[in-house]
């Protein structure tokens, strides 16, 4: 098949392009390189630079195209609260002009990456598709506006769609910015570095951590898996593990007995998060395989900045 990825030289892009180019499909890769690392790409990738907005780059990059993967996206939900405007022009100006060309061009169907970050706090855990969104940041209603978009324009033009609602996945070639990192790489550079582990709140606030294979897994499936146009899927661990756990986790993989500290003064966001999986389960066959401390064990293994 020829597959598009935007956002290809990202984490999880880079990951999934491999991956396509590993079964044998024609894959091009579309990345602006804000975030991104090209030399993640494998040789047979076709990568170009460029813009998701770019309609007239789009247009020749979706020629003979069956599905896209639309990966491409701001990512750091502390960042979104400063920078709302930017978030909104990326994640949701990127996703319609998107559409705009693949509708142009006709596409078969579009594989959104999503955020379980949509559902905010909810009484109700595991979290299921079926509850009401309630984004809390600008980065979560970004990414339920770019949803609705994908699907609204598949309905009316006749492209499938769907949306994978992808918890917090981790693992080897994850961005580590200097500012707002994600907790996983973060704490375990701090752990083999000698540095101070830091918690917001008190450390008890829950995620879904899903490793980069496992996520990987379904985002490979989406691409063919029957009966799926319209739908929003849960891709995560279904395992709920608090902060605490996941520093205890840290510590046991890498040997380390570096400080804690718990920093009650800074809010730890969203109280509780844990993806209810049995939808990817059922369409798309998921079945996630790499529990916490293997992942954190793969992630030290894999990656060079760990060494």
């Amino acid at each position: 098949m020829n597959f598009l990825i935007t956002g290809a030289a990202g984490f999880l892009g880079s990951s999934l392009a491999n991956q396509l180019a590993r079964e044998g499909h024609q894959v091009r890769g579309l990345d602006d390189l804000s975030t991104g690392d090209p030399q993640a790409l494998a040789p047979d990738v076709h990568f170009t630079r460029g813009d998701v907005s770019d309609r007239p780059k789009l247009w020749t990059l979706l020629q003979d195209v069956d599905v896209v993967y639309h990966l491409a996206a701001r990512v750091s939900v502390p960042e979104s609260v400063l920078y709302p405007r930017d978030y909104n022009h990326v994640n949701v100006g990127g996703t319609v002009a998107l559409m705009e060309a693949i509708r142009d061009v006709g596409v078969r169907r579009v594989v959104l990456a999503s955020s379980g970050a949509v559902y905010g706090n909810q009484a109700d855990q595991p979290l299921k598709e079926t509850l009401t969104p309630n984004p809390r940041s600008p980065y979560a209603v970004s990414k339920l506006a770019a949803e609705y978009y994908v699907r609204t324009i598949g309905g009316l033009w006749g492209i499938e769609t769907v949306s994978l609602r992808i918890f917090n996945a981790y693992g080897p070639g994850q961005h580590l910015p200097p500012s707002h990192p994600p907790v996983v790489p973060h704490y375990l550079k701090q752990a083999l570095r000698g540095g101070t582990l830091v918690a917001h709140g008190d450390g008890t606030q829950t995620r879904d951590f899903v490793f980069v294979d496992d996520v990987v897994s379904a985002l490979v499936a989406a691409a063919t898996a029957p009966n799926i146009n319209g739908l929003v899927i849960n891709i995560g661990s279904g395992v709920e593990t608090s902060i605490r756990e996941l520093i205890k986790s840290v510590l046991e993989v890498t040997g380390s007995k570096v400080e804690v500290i718990y920093n009650a003064q800074t809010s730890g966001g969203v109280l509780r998060m844990c993806a209810d999986i049995s939808l990817a389960r059922e369409k798309l066959g998921y079945r996630p395989s790499i529990k916490l401390e293997e992942g954190l064990r793969l992630t030290i293994k894999r990656d060079n900045r760990f060494k």
